[in-house]
């Protein structure tokens, strides 16, 4: 029965797997996930609130975010799924899977019911899909090799549109969320917009390339359509303009998070939920997060709901004892895992990726709690893993996972990544293998001390230690270029110290070598060579039977028939071929002792290989031989799927083995079977990623229940293994116990550094350092040597000095050979050269980068961090780091008290100032004219008629002046009396004083709700806005800086002082040194320590240095080069810094006193090494000397003492200052951290104002703008009020001038008048006139009109009366006896009568239409008023939800215990909602206020009495007082009837003066005449001159007359002359004509006076072109001379 190629391919969603039909009992089911695939686009979606669907290899698993549960969907291909994708409305999803012509299956949500099934949209694999917004249609995009975009009508599975969309790889797909008609693709180096256009063949997708510009073309990988379609355009963009020509514009974020160090995003998804704006986030580092956008005071921190390893699974182990598995990665993490339970335990984290995992065996730790683990860097380290709650327990200890790890022990065996790690099977030695072709071997009782090491052929790949069947124990080491050796178990050396061994290196281990040579061609061969031969028996035998029915039939004729036939001819055998480059062994494990199966890749895959070492020979070269295997098993389809790793079943009767396409194979073995015969049944089912999901490592249980894999796809499977008959239960790994003492042992200090040295170089570098130490004394007894000698030169030097000049040599002769320092230089400034030219580029580059930085981060610090240490105690201050000002303080907006001048006051001002300028300048200007007219006037007789006109003038002057002097009198009085009258008050007059405290009283006196009270109204002066808030927050900044800058100058001023009292002490130190030079020894006073400049104090000396500093550099570079240990050499460098930084500050600090120190110094050495036959006997002193001596000494003691107490009191002082600083530092740190809190605090006000800035802008201009309307409303009231009263007046002023009219006729026609009656009815008589304007309806308003007078009103009725008799008497006939000039004045009156009649029926008109504008204003306004207190409300709502919003931000403030009072049984209460912090000071003044107010209320109403009754008094006094101006009045009245006979204005008497214009006049026509005067006699002058000019010109014409008749006459001369020369014409031609001569002699010596003259101008020119030449008179050719 053969079942290894029947396999069906069933669907199942609970189990899935593609199963095989065999008779063997085993099923596999998938249990849980512990990985994700955080680096595949696009892989999370979520489909409602709680599920969220992610694939994971072969498998979509669906994952509910509460329960944690998980549901599995396999791939229906086998292949992989490509992309997913979630319905709009979330009831269907999409799986576009991989392989030959993949299929979309679309999912119905919850049922996970296939629902519809897409075929042909690609080749191979689908890379993005992305359903519309309604969700009617499905857009794909195949990946490699056709990249085609198909339109799908998903539901009626047929496609609508299809084309290539790009030549290169596409990422993403989108439809435009507007328009349904237009989609965006992009990916690799490319942005496309697609729009589905109707064309004359029909409906095509047609595609435009996103053009990059100047830009770099880059991969896309997302991007934002804004809901106009463009993408990733903002307004900014837009308008914005960049600096450079990269084309790029860094843009400032409206709002950032910061999710957590080491994350990136890769894709969002937003979760929905109603009133939140939560997302879930992909994270390519590993993780899920769930995040808070809403950026709000409430806003939620990052939630990492889970975490995964990124990027491949290097390595794998599981427990001995329980079900854990640890597993690591490059993602530089150690994971461990309860796979039963299905719960991640604890993850622990490392620089370095992990590359290998072994767990320790029982042997070595009984509880399972040890897992080794190898890094990329070389390094191993023991963990220990335990259960925090066996630890022992403490206050305030909370219990944060079931498990925690810690570090154990690390050592670093390698230098290249650790490949693998094995245990020997009695636990005693642990072998480690690495890339670097090394295997290290340590002994693990005692500590894993190491034992050695052997170098293998090849990197290694796998370490397998025989089993207990073996008789030895020995180490399967397999290479990965196909060398396979056997080392034995290593020797343990007892305790000794072999420190004189240079090397670890094992060389005398008897080693096995295999070199795998291929046979897969042979084994080809013989395939082809069993199937010919079977083919051939074949053919044979049917060829026999052929002949048998042929004899049967035809007899002999059938046998030549047979003959016949020719035989086919044999194609050629396959050709054995051997790869030259040996493939890549996979894996391997013992078969027996000395022999081994191996799996290799590439050429070789196909077949497991069983091989078997050949005998050790010590002579033989491992490099050249070559083995080949002696066996082989085929492996069906694993041409090019070659097996990665294998594992067995503890009975050893499954094989599982982990392909390199992600699959799964599962072998059936006999018992006790290692050269598996039987390997024809298997499993096969694919599980990890088809492409890149290469399985890594797959292990089992320790029971064999389940079965673990984990692949480079980041995804880690958990199966059952069990059989039918097995039954489930819940089960959960047992977690080891502490260790007890576990929690007081030290943690191991681990090798974090990827270059710290191995083991080996280790000890490598301690011989090294051995060597070069005993070179180095070598060096250092030469270089005393050399000391030495020179020395000696110095000494012969300064004794050549010293000898007279005649008798010194010359420095040179003490030179051996001059060419030898010359070439030394020589060779010296070319080496220089040279290597100035080789670092150029190395100098520049390093500069332009010291340029960055510089300008990166130390041009931003306003001043750097300065630590000032005292002398004698430890005490230290150190200044603030400051960088530049923020925006905050630079832009501060203008306040109130700040505004800008308005046009108005800017004209006032400029005005007056112009008008001050103008008169200053132009008094200034006058002055010196009219000092001149002054000094001509002194000078001048004044004549009689500027003598009356001055007389003239004065005597106006004292008239007009004594007139003025009246008038100014009297004015003066009436503004007194205007002033009294304005200080009276009114009966209503209130004190503004009372008024204030009033309105005081008011807004701060009363029942207040607080700021968080529903119904609490925010007064207007507290109302604050983001404008305010960040002007206060730059206020904040810009005093804190202040603050700071201040105590930094202080600080850099201490330090000042420090350097002088250094540069004091030292020389004050000389000064002790000099004169403890002349005293006993026994005399000395210890001289106190120099105080040093640490490098701290002096920052910026860090950025000085010269050749020698450079020099000191590089010397402790060498010496940190030659240390040990990284942590050493670490160290060393720290060190170095100080002691260079401390040369270096010391070497500056001692600038002052360097030269005399030198000069001391060199005084003192030369003293010291004077030879001996240049000192002079002495002779005893004699008593003089000795007293001079002895009051020296004393001398001396008294100045050593008062140095002594000088140093000491520098350092005193110094440190007092520092202290004293030290503490106003302290309080300037607390403000410091108040002001921070205060600024965050301040910082979240404006970020939450800012949000309402834009709401409330709008509400204020709609209440601004109300406000304004209704005050221009309230304005038009008013004026047309006023115009009213106006016209009101000038109604009463009509109606006066009527009752006047009235008054003077009656005057004139005096008593007894016969006719009287008459004349005023002819006045009263109404007639009819022509008017110029036609007016409508006025009788109709005269009787409406209410606001005539009673006057009017009479006359009115006797006009109605008398109206009755206008017929009977003829008003246009003056009656007999009638006075004709009282009946012309009456109809004059008449007239003027109906004048005033017209008038005041217009004026009443007018005063009709202003009252009903006035009530139609005031409906108006009553409208407008209302909606203004509707916006006001909404305004007041607005502000309340702000300020609601506002308190709800949290504020620190710090408080001591004391300063609590609200506890409740002595503790703090949980709940503090109800408290309120308020200082003692507030609460003592509050306290203080209470009986302030008491006090004043008495007194207000001892106040109030009082003021009563001084009112009654006032009010007595006033009556008395008008009692009396009225008796003085009529006093005054009657003595001016006395007096003037009448009742006269004493004003007009007063000011009555003389007529000044008459006086004017008089003055202007004495004026006038004395200018006439003056003009004619000017006038008389200019005639004169006139005359005389005109004489003169009179006499030249007559002398131009006289010389043009002189002309006239010598032109008659000169033509006869020439008459007689025309007639001698013939003789003048027959010689030489003495005329050309002599003008030829003429033009000659002109040239010549020319060329003298240029010569001489020449001479000229270039004498003045000197500097500091001399100018001479111009030089005269002698002929000019002449």
């Amino acid at each position: 029965m053969g079942f290894k190629n029947i396999f069906i391919s069933l669907l199942f969603p609970s189990l899935g797997w593609l199963c095989c039909f065999t008779c063997f009992p085993l099923q596999l089911s998938l249990r849980h996930s512990f990985g994700y695939d955080c680096r595949k686009r696009a892989n999370l979606q979520l489909l409602d609130s709680n599920m969220v669907l992610y694939v994971a290899g072969n498998q979509l698993i669906l994952l509910n975010l509460k329960t944690k549960e998980q549901t599995y969907l396999r791939s229906s291909s086998g292949r992989g799924i490509g992309v997913i994708g979630v319905h709009p409305q979330k009831t269907y999803f999409t799986v576009a899977e991989k392989g030959v012509f993949p299929k979309i299956i679309i999912y119905e949500y919850p049922s996970l019911r296939p629902y519809r099934i897409l075929q042909d949209g690609t080749d191979l694999a689908y890379a993005c899909v992305d359903f519309n917004c309604d969700g009617t249609l499905l857009a794909s995009v195949g990946g490699n090799p056709d990249h085609t975009l198909t339109i799908w009508n998903w539901k009626e599975e047929q496609p609508l549109l299809r084309t290539k969309a790009f030549s290169q790889e596409v990422f993403k797909v989108t439809f435009n969320p507007e328009d349904d008609e237009q989609l965006t693709t992009s990916g690799s180096g490319h942005i496309k917009f697609w729009e589905m256009a109707l064309t004359f063949t029909g409906l095509k997708l047609q595609g435009s390339l996103g053009r990059f510009g100047k830009t770099a073309t880059n991969d896309i990988e997302g991007y934002m359509e804004l809901p106009d379609g463009k993408i990733w355009d903002f307004e900014t963009i837009d308008t914005a303009d960049t600096i450079d020509e990269t084309g790029l514009l860094e843009i400032e974020p409206i709002n950032e998070l910061q999710v957590d160090k080491n994350v990136r995003l890769f894709s969002m998804i937003k979760m929905n939920e109603i009133g939140n704006n939560f997302w879930l986030s992909q994270d390519s580092n590993g993780a899920i997060w769930k995040l808070d956008l809403s950026f709000s005071n409430i806003t939620q921190d990052p939630e990492c709901l889970f975490s995964f390893h990124s990027g491949a699974i290097e390595a794998l182990a599981v427990s001995p004892l329980t079900y854990l598995m640890a597993t690591t990665g490059l993602d530089c993490s150690v994971r461990l895992y309860d796979f039963a339970s299905k719960t991640p335990l604890v993850q622990m984290k490392f620089k370095q990726g992990g590359t290998a995992l072994a767990w320790v065996p029982r042997r070595v730790s009984n509880g399972g709690a040890q897992i080794t683990a190898g890094f990329e860097d070389g390094v191993v380290r023991i963990l220990e893993l335990y259960d925090p709650e066996g630890l022992t327990s403490f206050v305030g200890r909370k219990r944060v996972s079931d498990a925690d790890i810690r570090l154990k022990q690390v050592f670093k065996p390698h230098t290249s990544p650790v490949t693998a790690l094995a245990y020997d099977r009695d636990g005693e030695v642990l072998a480690t293998g690495s890339k670097d072709q090394t295997v290290f071997f340590f002994e693990v009782e005692r500590g894993y001390k190491p034992i050695g090491y052997i170098t293998t052929p090849g990197p290694v790949c796998q370490l397998t230690w025989s089993t207990a069947s073996h008789p030895e124990s020995t180490l399967l080491i397999i290479c990965e270029n196909g060398y396979v050796l056997e080392a034995p178990f290593p020797t343990i050396k007892e305790e000794e110290e072999d420190h004189d061994v240079v090397s670890y290196e094992i060389k005398d281990m008897c080693i096995k070598c295999f070199h795998f040579s291929s046979i897969k061609s042979k084994i080809l061969r013989l395939i082809e060579i069993a199937k010919r031969k079977k083919q051939k028996e074949l053919k044979e035998k049917e060829k026999e039977e052929r002949r048998k029915s042929l004899e049967a039939q035809m007899g002999e004729d059938g046998e030549k028939e047979l003959q016949g036939e020719e035989e086919e001819e044999e194609e050629p055998l396959p050709e054995i071929f051997i790869p030259l480059t040996p493939c890549h062994i996979l894996c391997g494990f013992y078969s027996g002792p000395g022999k081994f199966w191996v799996s290799l890749g590439g050429y070789d895959s196909g077949f497991l290989y069983h091989c078997e070492f050949p005998p050790y020979d010590k002579s033989s070269d491992i490099t050249e031989k070559k083995d080949e295997p002696f066996d082989f098993r085929l492996l069906e389809d694993t041409e090019d799927n070659p097996i990665t790793t294998i594992t067995f079943s503890i009975n050893q009767e499954m094989m599982f083995c982990g392909m390199q396409n992600g699959a799964i194979r599962v072998y059936i073995l006999n018992k006790n079977d290692p050269s598996l015969t039987n390997m024809e049944d298997y499993w096969h089912f694919s599980m990890h990623d088809n492409n890149y999901g290469c399985i890594k490592a797959i292990s089992t249980s320790f029971d064999d229940r389940f079965l673990v894999t984990a692949g480079a796809d980041s995804n880690i499977f958990v199966f059952n293994i069990f059989s039918e008959f097995e039954l489930k239960k819940v089960m959960k790994a047992k977690v080891p116990s502490p260790r007890f003492g576990i929690e007081t042992e030290p943690i191991p200090e681990d090798i974090e550094d990827p270059k710290a040295y191995s083991i080996e170089n280790a000890r490598r570098k301690r011989e090294h350092d051995k060597l070069m130490k005993e070179g180095e004394e070598i060096k250092a007894e030469k270089r005393e040597r050399i000391k030495a000698l020179r020395n000696q030169l110095q000494k012969l030097l300064q004794m050549n000095v010293e000898l007279p000049k005649h008798m010194q040599f010359k420095r040179t002769d003490f030179d051996l050979d001059s060419k030898i320092r010359a070439e030394i230089d020589r060779k010296t400034a070319n080496k220089i050269q040279r290597v100035e030219k080789e670092l150029a580029w190395e100098k520049e580059k390093h500069h332009l980068g010291l340029m960055k930085l510089q300008n990166r981060f130390r041009d931003s610090l306003e001043s750097d961090t300065i630590v000032v240490h005292a002398i004698q105690s430890e005490h230290k201050i150190s200044s603030y780091r400051l960088v530049k000002p923020s925006k905050y303080s630079k832009s501060k907006r203008p306040s109130q008290s700040e505004r800008r001048a308005s046009k108005f006051e800017r004209f006032e001002t400029e005005g007056t100032g112009r008008k001050d300028s103008q008169r200053d300048t132009g008094g200034s200007i006058s002055v010196p004219e009219e000092s001149i007219i002054e000094k001509g006037k002194k000078f001048r007789p004044k004549t009689l008629s500027e003598i009356m006109v001055e007389s003239q003038i004065e005597k106006t002057r004292k008239l007009i002046l004594k007139a003025e002097r009246a008038q100014l009198k009297i004015q003066q009085r009436k503004k007194e009396w205007e002033e009294m009258y304005k200080s009276k008050p009114d009966d209503d007059y209130e004190d503004p004083k009372d008024v204030q405290a009033i309105k005081e009283a008011q807004l701060y006196m009363g029942d207040f709700n607080l700021k968080t009270a529903p119904d609490y109204k925010i007064p207007e002066h507290m109302r604050v806005n983001a404008a305010k808030k960040e002007e206060e927050l730059g206020y904040l900044d810009s005093m804190a800086y202040a603050k700071k800058m201040h105590m930094n100058k202080c600080i850099v001023s201490l330090r000042d002082l420090k350097v002088a009292v250094i540069e004091e002490i030292q020389c004050l130190v000389q000064e002790l040194k000099n004169i403890q030079s002349t005293l006993h020894v026994s005399k000395h006073i210890p001289i106190p320590q120099i105080p040093q400049i640490y490098p701290e104090e002096v920052p910026e000396k860090r950025f000085q240095y010269d050749e020698e500093t450079l020099l000191a550099f590089k010397r402790q570079q060498m010496k940190n080069q030659a240390e040990t240990a990284p942590r050493v050499e670490q160290a060393v460098s720290a060190g170095s810094a100080g002691s260079f930084l401390r040369l270096s500050s010391g070497k500056d600090g001692d600038l002052t006193t360097s030269d005399s120190l030198s000069r001391s110094s060199k005084a003192s050495v030369f003293n010291l090494d004077i030879p001996k036959f240049m000192e002079f006997e002495r002779t005893d002193p004699t008593e003089v000397e000795l007293e001079i001596m002895k009051r020296d000494e004393i001398k001396h003691l008294y100045m050593q003492q008062y140095l002594i107490n000088r140093i000491k009191e520098l350092i005193v002082t110094f440190d007092a200052e520092l202290r004293l600083l030290r503490h106003q530092k302290l309080k300037l740190d607390t403000q410091m951290k108040l002001s921070d809190l205060h600024h965050v605090t301040l910082f979240q006000e404006m970020l939450l104002l800012k949000n309402f800035e834009k709401q409330e802008n709008i509400l204020q201009e709609r209440v601004n703008s109300l406000d304004k309307e209704e005050q221009d409303m309230q304005w038009k009231i008013n004026e047309t009020l006023k115009e009213m009263e106006e016209k009101k007046n000038e109604v009463a002023k009509v109606q006066d001038q009527e009752k006047a009219l009235y008054a003077g006729f009656q005057a004139a026609l005096g008593e007894n008048n016969k006719f009287a009656n008459f004349l005023m009815k002819v006045l009263k008589k109404r007639i009819k006139r022509v008017k110029k304007k036609k007016v409508e309806g006025d009788a109709d308003e005269d009787e409406e009109s209410d606001d005539s007078s009673e006057e009017e009103s009479s006359l009115e009725s006797d006009a109605d009366e008398s109206g009755s008799e206008d017929d009977v008497f003829d008003d246009s006939i003056c009656p007999t006896n009638c006075d004709k000039g009282l009946f012309e004045l009456a109809l004059q009156l008449r007239e003027k009568r109906l004048d005033i009649e017209e008038a005041l029926v217009e004026e009443k008109k007018m005063i009709d239409n202003l009252r009903k504008e006035y009530d139609t204003l005031s409906k108006k306004v009553k409208i407008v008023a209302t909606n203004l207190n509707m916006a006001e409300e909404a305004l007041e709502a607005y502000q309340r939800e702000k300020q609601q919003r506002l308190n709800e931000l949290l504020v620190v403030i710090p408080l001591k215990l004391h300063q609590i009072e609200y506890v409740v049984f002595g503790e703090i209460p949980s709940d503090l909602s109800g408290t309120l912090v308020f200082s003692n000071h507030s609460l003592g003044r509050l306290q203080e206020r209470i009986v302030q107010l008491h006090e004043e209320n008495s007194q207000q109403q001892k106040l109030n009495k009082d003021c009563r009754e001084r009112r009654k008094q006032l009010i007595r006094e006033k009556r008395e007082m008008a009692k009396t101006i009225q008796k003085m009045e009529e006093t005054v009245s009657q003595l001016m009837v006395s007096k003037f006979g009448r009742v006269i204005n004493l004003e007009a008497l007063q000011t009555l003066s003389v007529n000044t214009t008459l006086e004017e006049l008089k003055i202007k026509k004495l004026r006038k005449e004395l200018s006439n005067a003056k003009e004619m006699k000017m006038w008389e002058e200019k005639i004169a001159q006139v005359r005389w000019e005109l004489m003169m010109k009179t006499k030249e014409h007559t002398k131009k007359l006289h010389q043009m008749n002189d002309l006239c006459t010598e032109k008659k001369k000169l033509d006869s002359q020439l008459n007689i020369l025309q007639n001698q014409q013939g003789n003048a031609f027959q010689g030489p004509r003495k005329a050309d001569t002599v003008a030829r002699e003429k033009v000659t010596e002109l040239i010549q006076v020319q060329a003298e003259r240029i010569l001489a101008l020449k001479e000229e020119v270039a004498l003045l072109r000197k500097k500091g030449g001399l100018v001479l008179p111009p030089i005269h050719s002698p002929r000019e001379n002449e």
